[in-house]
């Protein structure tokens, strides 16, 4: 590591991600689906609770919107900018979502946390890479990492608020409030100059940089794979819950998010081991295949028993490094468009984002789960023809 007088920089911009923990998963709690359903005023309480999910997948609409330039942005302005930009959406989303009096107002907000996510993504992933290098797949779980440990702590919040008879908004507010404290402190932390064009030298855009790398089938379905690795845990965590309380008979699912973060933090320290003797794209098999048969035995067998465990087991599978792992193979096969890689990966995971979820609310639970067995069994298709032809990718791209 060359970079170790940066490594407080990085904990600042790791500290986004812990915000974005709770952002990418608050609207997946039930109650939180309650509360903005009576917000919103929809009587009944089904309806609102798909107008819910409807919103989260308007922030795979915000990221759709703002990847294609936010990466090369990114690798023309540094990766100061794109983070700053990244936080003052993040915290339109936050404030926009608590004081929304309709579900138009926050699925406009949501969109704006969608543009948080994708400047976040091309700003803060490359510059944690440029920091940690040559350890990318450890800089890109680190900020997993952080997202698991919000994620972790957002059940024992909202237990807070409830037993202090507080507005569910205020987590939203608080959380708003902390994300513009982190972009002060982003404001002023030292970060290592990253490879951009001088002064005056036109920076190609999102499509130039792609005519101009070398794609071959195996990259192509690599890249495919932030998209249904995406599908699996978005699914998992904006639906899974209902699932449990419709059909297993769980009172509290709200639990399964712990259970969740538990696996997901597990799987990172355990990935984080493993990755430095065994290839990054070798988890992106394994660990999917677990998922796969997870998913299977819940819908097969439901039970708040098996629900636990299933949510621990893709937590570690699918919600924790996958897409990570995805975006860091694919920053290594192309090292000198990190931030427009990185784009095009975050597109395919924004995609699906929005598409699978504007579905999903159309649809009944197990319904549901049965388009996640599936999303998820081409995955690891995906992923065991990537493996098998992996020595290829890499020259390819030498």
């Amino acid at each position: 590591m060359k970079n170790k007088k940066f490594l407080p920089s990085a904990f600042v911009l790791y500290l986004t991600y812990f915000v974005h923990g709770i952002g990418c998963s608050v609207l997946g709690q039930a109650v939180i689906k309650e509360s903005l359903a009576g917000q919103w005023g929809y009587s009944d309480l089904a309806a609102g609770i798909g107008a819910v999910t409807m919103v989260s997948a308007s922030l795979g609409l915000g990221r759709l919107i703002t990847l294609p330039f936010s990466g090369p942005l990114s690798d023309k302005l540094g990766r100061r900018p794109s983070t700053i930009i990244g936080i003052i959406c993040y915290a339109i989303f936050f404030f926009g979502i608590a004081f929304s009096p309709n579900m138009t107002v926050a699925y406009i907000a949501a969109i704006f946390g969608g543009a948080a996510n994708s400047f976040l993504d091309t700003g803060v992933i490359p510059a944690c890479v440029e920091i940690l290098e040559p350890r990318s797949s450890l800089a890109t779980m680190g900020t997993k990492f952080f997202i698991s440990v919000a994620q972790l702590l957002l059940p024992f919040m909202l237990g807070f608020i409830a037993a202090n008879n507080m507005s569910y908004n205020t987590i939203l507010i608080v959380t708003g409030i902390a994300i513009l404290v982190v972009g002060v402190l982003t404001l002023f932390a030292p970060l290592p100059k990253s490879e951009k064009t001088t002064d005056g030298e036109k920076q190609p855009g999102l499509i130039a940089n792609i005519k101009s790398s070398k794609f071959t089938i195996e990259s192509i379905a690599l890249i495919i794979i932030g998209f249904t690795c995406t599908a699996t845990f978005q699914l998992w965590l904006n639906c899974a819950q209902t699932f449990a309380k419709d059909l297993a008979g769980m009172a509290d699912p709200s639990i399964m998010q712990t259970y969740y973060s538990s696996g997901s933090l597990l799987a990172i320290v355990v990935t984080a081991v493993l990755v430095n003797k065994i290839k990054g794209v070798r988890f992106l098999l394994v660990y999917p295949a677990v998922t796969l048969v997870t998913l299977i035995a819940v819908l097969m067998f439901p039970s708040e028993g098996l629900c636990l465990i299933g949510a621990a087991l893709v937590g570690y599978s699918a919600g924790a490094v996958i897409l990570q792992l995805v975006t860091a193979t694919c920053n290594d096969l192309f090292p000198k468009i990190k931030g427009t890689i990185t784009s095009i990966v975050m597109i395919m995971s924004s995609l699906s984002n929005y598409t699978i979820l504007t579905l999903a609310g159309t649809m009944d639970s197990s319904s549901i789960m049965m388009m996640n067995i599936v999303i998820t069994a081409i995955g690891v298709l995906l992923a065991l023809f990537v493996n098998l032809r992996y020595s290829r990718l890499v020259g390819s791209n030498n």
